[in-house]
C-alpha cells in the first residue's frame, strides 16, 4: 500500500526531541502538582481547578508511555522501557501489561472476530437482537456515556488494572508484572501518605487521575467508535485497511493536540505504530491521500458519537440504541 510505504520514512526516533518531550511535560507538571499540595491546605475549590491543567499533562504523560509501549519513543528499546516504567506509575498503569495488550489491539483492530483484548467492548446489531434481556441490559449499561466516560474510565484505571480484571489475556504473562506494578504503587503513594497525610495525598491525586481519565477514555472511545468505522470478518479483514477506514483523524485544538502528543492522527498511528508521535503531523502533511482517506472528525463531530453502540452489518456504521429500537419497533 502506497501510503504504508510513505509512512516507513517516519519511523525514526529522535532522542532529543523524546526527552524534550518528557522532561518538559515533567517540568510543568511536577511544580503544578507540588502547588496543588500547598493549595489543599488552604483551598480544596482553587486545588480541583488546579487538577484540569494537571490532569491534562498526566494525560500527556500517558501518551508518551504509550509511544513507549510501540518502542517508537526513543531509539533504545531498554530507554523505551524504563521511561515507561516510571510513567507507569505516575498513570496508574501496568506498562508491560497494557504494553501487551494494546499490542493485539493494534493486531486485530475492527476485526470482528478478534474484539475483547484492547478495545472498547462493541456488540453487532445481530448480536444484540439474539441476546437475552439479561445481557441486553448489561450491555446497554456499560454503552451509556455516563458509564462508558464518567464512571468506567476512572474505574479502570484505579482499579481493574490492579489485577487485570477482565482482561482476556494470557494471565501466567501478565500477571508478575501486575504484581510489581502494585508494589511499587504501594511503596511510592505510602510513602506520600506517611509523610503528608493521606487525606492530602488523596485530595490533589484523585483529581488529578479523574481528569486524565476521563479525557484519555474518551479519546481513546472517539478513536475507534464513530459512525463511519469500520468492523469486518475474517475474510474481508485487512489490517491497513482497517487502520485507515475504522481509525478516526480527529481534528482538535492546539492545545489538546499538544496535551495528547498527536494521537488523533490515529488513522497515522495505526497505519504505522512505530512512527514517534513528534512525527505524525509530518507524515500527515506530506501525504494528500493520508489527509482524506480517513473519516474526519472536529471536536464536536467526536463528542456526538457518545450515542453510538451497536454496529449495523448491513448499514456497515454503528449506529444507536434509538435507532436500533426504531427499526424493531
Amino acid at each position: 500500500m502506497e501510503c504504508y510505504t510513505h509512512c516507513k520514512a517516519y519511523m525514526r526516533s529522535d532522542d532529543k526531541i523524546a526527552w524534550w518531550q518528557v522532561l518538559s511535560t515533567a517540568a510543568l507538571f511536577f511544580p503544578l502538582v507540588v502547588g496543588m499540595f500547598w493549595m489543599a491546605q488552604y483551598s480544596l475549590l482553587a486545588t480541583l481547578v488546579m487538577a484540569v491543567p494537571a490532569g491534562g499533562l498526566l494525560t500527556r504523560f500517558f501518551a508518551l508511555q504509550h509511544d513507549c509501549g510501540h518502542g517508537s519513543l526513543f531509539s533504545s528499546r531498554r530507554t523505551n522501557e524504563t521511561v515507561g516504567q516510571f510513567i507507569s506509575i505516575l498513570t496508574f498503569t501496568p506498562y508491560d501489561h497494557w504494553r501487551l495488550s494494546h499490542a493485539v489491539h493494534h493486531a486485530g483492530s475492527g476485526h470482528l472476530d478478534r474484539r475483547g483484548i484492547g478495545d472498547i467492548e462493541t456488540m453487532t446489531v445481530c448480536e444484540f437482537h439474539a441476546a437475552d434481556a439479561s445481557l441486553r441490559w448489561r450491555y446497554r449499561f456499560k454503552r451509556h456515556p455516563i458509564v462508558a466516560l464518567l464512571i468506567g474510565p476512572p474505574v479502570y484505571f484505579l482499579i481493574l488494572q490492579r489485577l487485570a480484571i477482565g482482561s482476556r489475556m494470557d494471565m501466567k504473562r501478565a500477571l508478575p508484572g501486575i504484581l510489581m506494578h502494585n508494589a511499587v504503587l504501594v511503596l511510592f503513594y505510602g510513602a506520600l501518605c506517611f509523610f503528608l497525610g493521606w487525606s492530602l495525598v488523596l485530595s490533589v491525586v484523585l483529581p488529578v487521575v479523574l481528569v486524565a481519565a476521563w479525557l484519555g477514555g474518551w479519546l481513546f472511545f472517539v478513536q475507534h467508535q464513530f459512525e463511519e468505522t469500520l468492523w469486518d470478518n475474517a475474510d474481508e479483514w485487512d489490517v491497513k485497511i482497517a487502520a485507515l477506514q475504522g481509525s478516526s483523524h480527529l481534528k482538535l485544538p492546539a492545545v489538546l493536540n499538544w496535551l495528547t502528543c498527536d494521537i488523533g492522527l490515529h488513522h497515522i498511528h495505526h497505519l504505522a505504530s512505530r512512527i514517534p508521535n513528534y512525527r505524525l503531523r509530518a507524515c500527515l502533511a506530506a501525504s494528500p491521500a493520508l489527509q482524506t482517506m480517513a473519516p474526519t472528525l472536529t471536536l464536536w463531530q467526536a463528542i456526538r458519537t457518545m450515542h453510538l453502540a451497536l454496529w449495523d452489518e448491513k448499514a456497515r456504521r454503528l449506529i444507536s440504541f434509538r435507532e436500533y429500537r426504531l427499526r424493531h419497533a
